[in-house]
């Protein structure tokens, strides 16, 4: 199972280093199409939407029928096969179109992905195979944008840039078959399946949702702030992907900390790390270059911070047989919630930097009173 954790890390690396790759350079490219600061926003924001929406259907699915494969396969193969298809989009349109085609196959992917690694729980541990598979997804995401910029640089085409990730897209496909063969049968005949609606969970759970909702709603997407740094000349177009990278890598090593620190420090951890993060908005827009270095930076530790606590944040508060249905609750409110910002600052930003960053900011803060209300209804909830 050691080897099978570090065969799907693989997958996943060459899998992050294709569209995290992409995605550093999505929002200068719709720009170059015709895409105004509001429609980019949007774009991305739908495309994220869709990305956490369909999780929680297609979690069940994967969990209903027991064919999880085949769900990993078609996943995989959308998400792959949609970003070099970029390089063909004559309009921003089509561009858009693939943006959500390549969230889509992410989305159907995922929590099967997810819980293919938790079949390891028993020998490898769900901690570290989940950090032997985090660890290798943060690579291909810091080394993407890098292999993006130097193609950028040396072409100044992004169309040249989507073209050349088909190397990684298939690498991703070809590791995911041979991993397929070496493991034909998963062990996860003691897997457990979700029961009941979404309701009868606890109060501090939604209180947890709510406080999520509200950093899903002030986050701003890379895509607007690509847009920003290269329509502004904060960065030239070749180093727009190099912040995302650096972005990345930050993320990898907040990861890491983080995930080691919440066991022992819990919410103080957790609003402590949102309230630095919230600080990367108006680096971003409103900073000289290497200030805006740093506020990406600080864009990639919140990221991280999503990424590594939410979920452990409410995994004690709902059973174990309903984890799966409360984390895709939690993911469709997070999505909900980054597509009605990603819509509001984006029309913001054509109108009011000073307004779209104190929204943002705001909206962030707003999240860390209600961290510790659930705290404090969670101990309610156990005495």
């Amino acid at each position: 199972m050691l080897r099978f954790v570090i065969l799907l890390g693989v997958v996943n690396l060459f899998a992050d280093l294709t569209y995290e790759g992409a995605r550093s350079v999505t929002g200068p490219f719709l720009a170059q199409l015709g895409a105004t600061a509001a429609l980019i926003s949007i774009i991305s924001g739908v495309g994220e939407f869709i990305g956490y929406a369909l999780r929680a259907m297609t979690g069940y699915i994967g969990d209903r029928t027991g064919q999880r494969w085949p769900l990993v396969f078609v996943g995989y193969a959308i998400n792959m096969l949609a970003v070099p298809a970029m390089a063909l989009a004559g309009s921003w349109q089509a561009a858009a179109c693939l943006i959500a085609a390549e969230r889509t196959g992410r989305a159907i992917r995922k929590p099967v992905v997810q819980s293919l690694l938790v079949d390891a729980r028993h020998e490898v541990g769900a901690g570290r195979a989940f950090g032997i598979n985090e660890s290798l997804d943060a690579l291909g995401a810091t080394v993407g944008p890098l292999v993006i910029a130097a193609i950028v640089a040396r072409h100044g085409s992004y169309r040249a840039a989507f073209a050349t990730l088909l190397i990684s897209a298939l690498l991703c496909l070809g590791m995911l078959a041979y991993t397929r063969r070496q493991h034909p049968e998963s062990p996860a005949a003691d897997a457990e399946t979700p029961h009941g609606g979404a309701g009868g969970f606890p109060r501090s759970y939604w209180i947890y949702l709510s406080a999520a909702a509200l950093l899903g709603f002030g986050f701003v997407d890379f895509s607007l702030i690509a847009f920003h740094l290269e329509s502004h000349r904060t960065l030239t177009p070749a180093l727009v992907p190099v912040s995302y990278a650096v972005a990345m890598g930050t993320g990898a090593i907040g990861n890491w900390v983080l995930g080691s620190l919440y066991d022992r420090w819990g919410t103080p951890l957790l609003a402590g790390s949102f309230l630095i993060g919230a600080a990367f908005t108006p680096l971003v827009f409103f900073g000289p270059p290497a200030l805006a270095f740093a506020g990406m930076a600080l864009w990639g530790f919140n990221k991280g911070a999503q990424d590594t606590l939410l979920k452990p944040a409410i995994a004690p508060l709902v059973p174990a047989s309903r984890r799966s249905t409360a984390f895709g609750i939690l993911d469709t409110g997070f999505g909900v919630a980054w597509l009605a910002g990603s819509i509001a600052l984006g029309l913001l930003y054509d109108r009011s930097l000073t307004s779209l960053v104190t929204l943002s900011v705001v909206a962030q803060l707003a999240a860390l009173p209600l961290f510790v209300l659930a705290q404090r209804a969670a101990v309610r909830e156990r005495s």
